[in-house]
């Protein structure tokens, strides 16, 4: 009889530990452990992150990180931390919220304008993802990428085309640069080899007009005749004249830095660099801006007419009058030269 209480006893400690045992798993599992009032919560694990570091982000937003500590150790989650963008969502469980951080790097939208240089890239892609700005600077000008690419320092910004893109935060800087050459590829189809073939142009020479286009005309409508007023310049081999690669030389120089060069003046036309378009035949030899990606489709889809000339239409902000004849685009540029002095602008 004594034997049997014994058994008895034993069996209902065994049972007992084992419903303490299911309650602590379905606890530790299965019930809600989150401490936020919104829908969902973002965070970031950088990469080369332990579980301690992945901890304490987690712990502001968990009601039990014990809980989590054990459920993740059984897991084996803390031995194979990932890095990434994590969604947490509200009432998630740790069992949820550990196959989300394990498995579920979510994507976003990185986006960006119209950079004038590697280095304004390289800072305005660096707000958005893990790698910083010196490692895509990198990145971007690695003497064997450019070897493999095809680019140089003068062709290089023509590669990174304006627009927003999918990526995961934890990309680094050469995946985002290796990304950016297939969208480049991908961009430059045949239908657009094709009309670059036509009009005697290769890539790199469609990449530099467009950002003369673009750095002339931000209004999608002008651009297609802004190209065509170049490309009438270059059939007829004059110089392109364009006032923009002016100003791309002027601020190469210690003498304009930190300053805004709101008109061009005869003072300008005589730096000695390879972009005064004043100076120099044909295109110059690399990118002044990054293009949006309407002013390239203007050159490759350039209105073919018999304008040379254009200037800012005054009464217009933003828009231009073209003309056939010297006469004609002297009587609009006095008329605009009278509306900047007006306003007190001289320089």
């Amino acid at each position: 009889m004594y034997f049997k209480k014994i058994v008895l006893a034993v069996a209902l400690i065994g049972l007992a530990i084992a419903a303490y045992f299911a309650y602590f798993v379905y606890g530790a599992m299965f019930s809600p452990n989150t401490n936020f009032d919104q829908d969902k919560v973002i965070i970031t694990i950088p990469s080369n992150s332990n579980y301690n570091q992945v901890r304490d982000i987690l712990k502001p937003y968990l009601k039990d990180i014990d809980g989590f500590d054990a459920l993740a150790n059984r897991k084996k989650y803390a031995q194979n931390v990932k890095s990434g963008r994590y969604a947490i969502k509200k009432n998630m469980n740790n069992n949820d919220i550990i196959n989300s951080i394990r498995s579920g790097n979510i994507p976003f939208k990185l986006s960006f304008n119209n950079q004038h240089s590697l280095e304004q890239l390289a800072g305005r892609v660096a707000k958005q993802i893990e790698a910083d700005s010196l490692s895509l600077l990198k990145a971007m000008t690695d003497s064997d990428f450019y070897s493999k690419s095809g680019f140089n320092e003068t062709t290089a910004l023509g590669m990174y085309l304006p627009n927003s893109y999918e990526f995961f935060w934890n990309t680094s800087a050469e995946g985002f640069r290796d990304r950016m050459l297939k969208e480049y590829n991908r961009f430059w189809n045949d239908s657009r080899l094709e009309k670059a073939k036509k009009i005697g142009f290769n890539q790199d020479e469609v990449m530099a007009l467009a950002s003369i286009v673009y750095e002339e005309s931000k209004q999608r409508s002008e651009q297609p005749i802004v190209a065509g007023v170049y490309i009438n310049r270059l059939k007829n081999k004059w110089p392109l004249d364009a006032d923009p690669t002016l100003k791309f030389a002027a601020y190469k120089l210690p003498k304009y830095k930190n300053t805004v060069i709101r008109r061009v003046l005869n003072v300008h036309k005589e730096i000695d660099s390879p972009y005064n378009t004043y100076k120099n035949l044909g295109l110059p030899p690399g990118l002044i801006a990054m293009p949006d990606i309407s002013a390239i489709d203007a050159v490759l889809n350039y209105e073919k007419h018999s304008y040379f000339f254009f200037v800012a239409d005054a009464k217009r902000p933003g828009f231009h009058k073209f003309s056939k004849s010297i006469e004609q685009h002297n009587r609009y540029a006095r008329e605009y030269h009278r509306y900047l002095s007006s306003r007190g602008i001289n320089k």
